[in-house]
């Protein structure tokens, strides 16, 4: 944006800082602010009827998020918390619509922002209806280490602190499982674990298994 529309959108601005285990906002709470993601990371939880816990999405540096006024709702979809330090800009809900009106470049952003959302919520059902346990998981590792890994010498370490709960919640199964799973790719030598940390070692080895090739091979060499 030129200068001078950055100044304006400022200017009704809050910067706020949360720190690691912090609510930025809660399930079913009034909708009263949007946000800009400027450092840090959040994770978006949602409760189900049944109370099962599960993670919607992560909020990365640069994202947009709470804007539940674009998608005409008057409450948040989704609990955000931080999993690291984070710093967000704050802007009023009412404000929502007169800054779509005066600045097309934030109106594309949040169009792209809610297509992306689905996109990702497409992919995620897809998997979960169509793919065994074992490949939703190696896809969701391959995506935190795209989106927040930061590379290495020997691979890319997932910058935030991410539970084998977390990628429970992520893929829809459950923690003894992931763990198992984890451990089995770990002698593999495709990633290294540790308490809330995740260092993937070979993510093209990840590929072959979310793709279906590894388990394919593997039934080759046992003919």
């Amino acid at each position: 944006m030129p200068d001078e529309e950055l100044d304006r959108l400022l200017q009704h601005a809050s910067a706020r800082r949360f720190a690691q285990g912090d609510a930025v906002f809660e399930q079913g709470g009034p909708a009263d602010s949007f946000y800009l993601l400027l450092h840090g990371r959040l994770k978006v939880t949602q409760v189900t009827e049944d109370g099962q816990q599960i993670i919607v999405r992560v909020v990365h540096p640069g994202d947009l998020f709470g804007f539940a006024r674009a998608l005409q709702r008057t409450d948040y979809p989704g609990t955000a918390t931080a999993v690291a330090e984070s710093v967000t800009l704050a802007w009023p809900t009412e404000l929502w619509p007169s800054f779509v009106e005066h600045n097309p470049r934030l109106a594309v952003t949040a169009m792209q922002t809610i297509g992306e959302r689905l996109e990702e919520a497409h992919v995620r059902i897809r998997e979960m209806s169509t793919e065994e346990v074992e490949r939703r998981v190696a896809h969701t590792v391959i995506r935190l280490a795209r989106k927040a890994g930061k590379q290495e010498k020997d691979g890319i370490r997932i910058d935030f602190l991410i539970s084998r709960q977390d990628i429970a919640e992520m893929t829809g199964t459950t923690l003894h499982t992931v763990s198992r799973i984890l451990s089995a790719w770990e002698q593999l030598g495709f990633v290294q674990g540790g308490r809330q940390k995740l260092f993937v070692k070979d993510i093209s080895g990840l590929e072959t298994i979310a793709s279906g090739e590894f388990r394919k091979r593997q039934g080759t060499a046992s003919q």
